[in-house]
């Protein structure tokens, strides 16, 4: 993707939450995407057409993020009220709450086989929970960090959790190695490239920094966005050429990935949304 290819401007805008929106995420493929919010509920759109198709309505406080299986007949949400739902898309059929978190839950994702489900908490865990059981327990409970889990990404055998403790923490689960990378900063966003070698991470400093995933290098850092107090989205473009995240001036920035230097930005918003740390 060149820089030509780059968003430059809003292609719809879908309204139907009735507060602030927390998250938004794309299906696989791209053709749908669920929000969720402040209104305690998680909205299936198809932003190509600007359709809202469904609203599932369950949890009792705020929904801070969701995510779908590969094949698009499940989802798992989660928020402050510390419990992770598992849904069935079509019916909007709660199937299951896990619980066990102690605090607000900040991030979900299913693994690759949509079998399992991590997510990322307040009490400062990462906790897997088996969608094919019956049991609302969790099968596994990593609490190696010091602060709040904000944001976690999975390969195949491992678990990688950003907290607010400053580190990116690697849970290799088939050989029980953790591996460890502090970056000093609080860390309230993380994501993989595509090809899998790197991490990108977004801090309370306003800045992203890119690590090597085999050696925990600092490659290098991304600034000019404002990012201090509240908890924003940042990735690679799906050819790894560019990174992009939010600011809280309401733009949307995007960086050479190489030379770190910024090739474009838009205003997407006013001001930033009320996602706080």
């Amino acid at each position: 993707m060149s820089v030509e290819d780059l968003p430059r401007k809003e292609v719809n805008v879908l309204k139907g939450h009735e507060g602030a929106v927390l998250a938004a995420r794309f299906n696989t493929d791209g053709n749908y995407c669920l929000s969720c919010g402040k209104d305690r509920t998680i909205r299936l759109w198809n932003p190509h057409r600007g359709i809202h198709i469904k609203t599932y309505k369950s949890h009792g406080r705020e929904v801070r993020d969701v995510h779908v299986t590969s094949d698009n007949s499940k989802l798992c949400s989660c928020g402050g009220d510390r419990q992770i739902f598992y849904w069935d898309v079509a019916t909007g059929r709660v199937i299951r709450k896990f619980r066990g978190h102690d605090g607000e839950v900040n991030a979900v994702k299913f693994n690759e086989y949509s079998s399992v489900v991590v997510s990322a908490g307040y009490d400062q865990s990462l906790r897997a929970w088996d969608c094919r059981s019956h049991s609302t327990e969790s099968i596994q409970i990593i609490d190696s960090f010091s602060d709040s889990v904000m944001s976690l990404c999975l390969t195949k055998t491992e678990i990688i959790g950003g907290s607010v403790d400053g580190t990116v923490r690697t849970f290799d689960i088939r050989i029980g190695r953790e591996t460890s990378d502090n970056l000093g900063q609080p860390v309230n966003c993380i994501s993989m490239s595509n090809d899998g070698n790197c991490i990108l991470a977004g801090c309370l400093d306003s800045a992203l920094r890119l690590l090597d995933r085999s050696t925990g290098e600092l490659l290098q850092e991304y600034k000019g966005h404002t990012n201090k107090s509240f908890k924003l989205d940042c990735c690679l473009t799906n050819s790894d050429a560019h990174v992009t995240a939010g600011s809280e001036d309401g733009y949307i920035y995007f960086w050479d990935l190489v030379d770190a230097s910024v090739v474009s930005r838009f205003r997407a918003h006013n001001s930033v949304l009320d996602r706080r740390k």
